[in-house]
């Protein structure tokens, strides 16, 4: 993305941190292009759990993707920011925000996001969640997970750290509560019958995360 339509896109936003996190996102998280390659050329909307303040969905649009897209997060502070966003984007058509817990999924069949969302929920909670999402799935869309996988690393160790300061900040209340194995991710999901690819997805941030692919057989 280029430097005058991140700008656009910070400029959407108007609080200080929100931007500051805009910033660094666009700058150095690579799940954003890695989510619109997955997705390119398809006609399917796009139902984003854990959407925050909707930074996806304006990346999306911003690289030319017209499709549906739908945000749902549990947070009503970054729903009205991203809201807001929308407006000022002139996405009304096509760029839903929705606050709702991720157990209050809409009746919505396409592309399904789960990005840094599952380490936020109890382990008990976490396959319920992957359950709902495949449930939405379409028969040719891509359910697309980006997660910090636990494993005994020092990238794990940095990612903690962070969470630490995102809980006390208060940007992720509650902070993050299980961090999955990739078995824990990978066996649901092929039970249920989708083809999976784990891949490393870093970027030029220190943090254990990987991308997740799931797609139904065909």
């Amino acid at each position: 993305m280029d430097r005058r339509t991140r700008h656009r896109i910070i400029s959407l936003y108007d609080n200080h941190l929100q931007r500051c996190y805009i910033r660094s996102k666009l700058a150095s998280d690579p799940v954003y292009a890695a989510t619109t390659k997955l997705i390119a050329g398809s006609r399917l909307p796009l139902l984003d759990i854990g959407c925050g303040i909707g930074l996806l969905g304006q990346y999306l649009h911003a690289q030319g993707h017209g499709q549906p897209y739908l945000g749902l997060d549990h947070d009503p502070r970054k729903i009205a920011a991203g809201r807001i966003a929308v407006r000022r984007a002139g996405l009304d058509a096509v760029m839903g925000l929705r606050h709702a817990d991720v157990a209050d999924l809409p009746p919505m069949h396409g592309h399904i996001a789960l990005l840094d969302v599952l380490h936020y929920l109890p382990a008990e909670r976490q396959p319920a969640l992957l359950q709902a999402a495949i449930r939405h799935l379409a028969p040719q869309g891509c359910l697309i997970i980006r997660n910090v996988l636990y494993e005994p690393n020092w990238r794990f160790h940095a990612t903690r750290i962070e969470e630490f300061f995102l809980r006390v900040s208060g940007w992720i209340p509650g902070g993050a509560q299980h961090y999955p194995t990739a078995d824990e991710l990978r066996a649901p999901l092929e039970n249920a019958g989708l083809d999976v690819r784990i891949e490393p997805l870093r970027g030029y941030t220190p943090f254990n995360s990987y991308l997740i692919v799931a797609r139904p057989h065909h």
